[in-house]
């Protein structure tokens, strides 16, 4: 795994997450930082997981592609599991 595909999970992981606090505003605890570390989080793991399984390969478009999915999924759960809660 290339050093550069991390560092573009880890890019697109922080625009992701600035993308969706800006998109979905509101109360968030944590605010801006929690949502950029969950972006960069799903953006990692999706990453890996598509590499890993030999969907994708390191660095390509699909590969951050996924990415992007992963980390706007992440996002998605972490809302919808914090207006469960209250």
């Amino acid at each position: 795994m290339p050093e550069r595909s991390v560092l573009a999970w880890l890019a697109i992981g922080l625009v992701v997450g600035v993308i969706g606090k800006l998109i979905a505003p509101g109360r968030n605890p944590g605010g801006m930082i929690v949502n950029i570390l969950i972006g960069i989080g799903g953006a990692l793991i999706a990453g890996f997981v598509t590499e890993t399984m030999r969907w994708t390969s390191s660095g390509s478009w699909p590969n951050f592609g996924a990415s992007i999915l992963g980390a706007a999924a992440a996002l998605a759960v972490f809302r919808l599991a914090r207006d469960r809660r209250a």
